[in-house]
């Protein structure tokens, strides 16, 4: 099973204390990258967030923005107007005996301890709302989760269409190579049996099988091709899982492209050379969509 990187999902509910709105996308990346934005007021609530998108999204970068409408009941605060004066009093006083004549700016004394009032029983569903947005962001998980498996399913088609072209041009790579490879040795046998020719009149065969083997060790693919064959099993292997290994099928994909390199740079034979051009075109195309892969 595989699992695309990019997804979008939104979730939304109303409580007698407001509206939560959950927004959620993915995209492409390397790594886990998981970054939440939530209002100010449940900020306290990101450290279970953040371990809840930890354990639900392996790869990719994560966005997670929570807003919140709060109801006007619920918004509503209360000033003690005896306290603030209070405050506003005893700050003139403190004034006159620095010296000081800056002016006393009442928005400012809110902020002290005692002037507002939230709503009686504000603090009390902090725990409430803590719980809803977790179980928000799980619905929304799984719905990014089954629009991701979706995208997952049309890559996973490609990948295999390519996968199975690769695998083709490799059999017809190994099939030509043992019909080449006698060629080039018995070609090489006569170039190297004239060449002792002309230069003394005695032929030594160890000799001219040695340096055979020596030059066949030099262009010979047939362990290029076995490597190749067992990176398609493994990969077919993880194609098969139940889980989506993105980062193991790109690691795949630079050993196959290195030995279909190095069967490249070793052989002379056109057509062959040209297989393995076409070879390298379909890892590119498996390339590409496993970039998108969890």
């Amino acid at each position: 099973m595989l699992l695309s990187m990019t997804g979008f999902s939104r979730e939304n509910q109303t409580f007698p204390w407001g509206t939560l709105v959950v927004e959620m996308s993915t995209i492409n990346h390397r790594y886990q990258d998981i970054s939440i934005r939530l209002p100010r007021e449940l900020s306290y609530c990101e450290p279970i967030l953040n371990n809840q998108l930890r354990q639900s999204i392996r790869r990719g970068k994560v966005r997670l923005n929570v807003d919140v409408s709060w109801s006007s009941s619920f918004r509503a605060v209360s000033i003690d107007a005896q306290i603030l004066q209070d405050y506003y009093y005893q700050i003139q006083d403190i004034q006159k005996k620095l010296s000081v004549s800056a002016p006393i700016r009442v928005e400012s004394l809110l902020h002290l301890p005692g002037v507002t009032d939230s709503p009686e029983g504000r603090e009390s569903i902090e725990q409430e709302i803590q719980k809803t947005l977790s179980e928000m962001v799980s619905k929304a998980v799984d719905s990014l989760q089954n629009m991701r498996e979706k995208e997952g399913n049309h890559l996973e088609v490609d990948i295999r269409t390519h996968l199975d072209l690769f695998s083709s041009l490799i059999d017809q790579i190994s099939s030509l190579w043992e019909k080449a490879q006698e060629e080039a040795m018995n070609e090489t046998r006569e170039r190297i049996k004239k060449i002792f020719e002309d230069n003394g009149p005695i032929v030594d065969e160890n000799r001219i099988a040695q340096e055979i083997a020596l030059m066949a060790d030099k262009w010979d693919i047939s362990e290029e091709i076995t490597r190749a064959r067992s990176h398609i099993d493994k990969f077919n292997t993880i194609l098969s899982g139940k889980v989506s290994e993105g980062r193991k099928m790109d690691f795949l994909i630079q050993e196959m492209n290195r030995e279909i390199n190095t069967i490249g740079s070793k052989v002379t034979h056109a057509e062959i050379r040209w297989l393995a051009v076409e070879a390298k075109t379909a890892l590119e195309r498996i390339r590409e969509q496993v970039q998108n892969v969890e």
